[in-house]
């Protein structure tokens, strides 16, 4: 029987994002981890090999596929309402110990992942778009595992969905380099950023360094993603008012107009021994991040019960814009051209020019299309 290994050693491709070096090295560069990896070798995230002088990448499988509201994902500011094709692989340059995807991320470094691999099927870029069209996405997105470590792969398929008409974005840990962000920036139209922590110590833990990712923020939005960031609040971890402001301040300094989504952690993984993130937990950290100067404030993962910091209102005249209820649109008043009906500000984010399509109490559950 063929190992974990072996099965996704299989279906892989040669990567572009790499440099050669000598004696048959190789320099990854998807990642941030920029591992130098010598023939026969991996790099840490265990799917990116050296197979004499050349890096392979995986590539020709999903091991899941399903639309889901984009609202999961979480984007509060690009398309609301929309559906979004969302595909994953297996692997990650991390090791959380509270990671909510373990079984696709992790499945090369924790046995119990291993089942994951039951759910590998076979496809091609174009059956995935077709996939998308037929299911009536207006987005597909690379998400569950790390998907920065499959950039070519998901190239591949975003090329096709923006020829198709579609939209393309990225659920990343935002532990990138400027070469994946660059090969990127021709198909992806939105990229979600985890910022897991503002202590060294933390990133240092989990694989991956703080200042990675906030170079990641700052260079994403400069090349004119649409940026949204998301920091799951772990109660002892990276809960202090102290650590709060300064995610918030750092935000702000790149733009004031950056969707931020606090969200409530809970117990998962390796990580049992913290409770649940309160709604007064995640009410405090939303208004740390309102008072540092952030215009869109989101409280997540815990529908019905944040009052108001579920929904966009408008920075000028406080007009509630878009209501919603966890992932369902239950008002939406933006108009066209992006603008607050009431006063005319314009909002920042990507937005459908046909108001009148956007679903309206309905969706806002995944389905499941391979």
């Amino acid at each position: 029987m063929s190992t974990v290994m072996e099965i996704l050693d299989n279906l892989t491709g040669p990567a572009a994002l790499f440099e050669p070096e000598k004696d048959g090295q190789v320099r990854c560069l998807a990642c941030a981890n920029r591992c130098l990896i010598k023939p026969g070798g991996r790099g840490v995230c265990q799917v990116r090999f050296n197979r004499g002088g050349t890096l392979m990448a995986p590539r020709g499988y999903v091991a899941g596929a399903q639309v889901d509201p984009i609202e999961k994902k979480p984007f509060n500011h690009f398309l609301p309402g929309s559906s979004a094709l969302t595909f994953g692989m297996l692997g990650c340059d991390f090791h959380c110990s509270f990671c909510q995807n373990w079984l696709s991320s992790q499945v090369l470094r924790d046995e119990r992942a291993t089942r994951s691999v039951g759910r590998i099927e076979q496809v091609q870029p174009e059956q995935l778009v077709d996939y998308a069209v037929r299911s009536g996405a207006q987005i597909i997105a690379s998400s569950y595992n790390e998907p920065l470590i499959t950039t070519e792969w998901a190239v591949e398929i975003f090329t096709l969905a923006v020829k198709a008409g579609l939209k393309c974005v990225y659920i990343s840990n935002g532990n990138a380099t400027p070469h994946a962000l660059e090969m990127l920036q021709p198909c992806l139209s939105g990229y979600k950023i985890d910022l897991k922590s503002m202590q060294e110590k933390n990133y240092r833990e989990l694989g991956g360094r703080l200042q990675n990712v906030l170079d990641t923020i700052q260079k994403a939005y400069d090349l004119g993603f649409w940026v949204e960031v998301v920091t799951l609040v772990i109660p002892r971890y990276n809960d202090s008012n102290e650590e709060l402001w300064e995610a918030a301040r750092f935000l702000s300094s790149v733009s004031a107009d950056i969707p931020w989504h606090v969200t409530a952690f809970h117990p998962d993984y390796r990580m049992q021994d913290r409770p649940p993130t309160s709604v007064e937990t995640l009410t405090r950290a939303a208004e740390i991040g309102q008072e540092a100067g952030l215009h869109y404030v989101y409280a997540g993962n815990l529908p019905g019960r944040v009052k108001s910091l579920e929904d966009t209102y408008c920075p000028a005249c406080n007009t509630r814009l878009v209501a919603r209820f966890g992932y369902t649109i239950r008002e939406y008043q933006i108009t066209a051209q992006g603008t607050c009906p009431q006063c005319g500000a314009r909002l920042p984010g990507v937005w459908t020019d046909r108001p009148e399509t956007v679903n309206i109490g309905g969706g806002g559950y995944p389905r499941r299309v391979i």
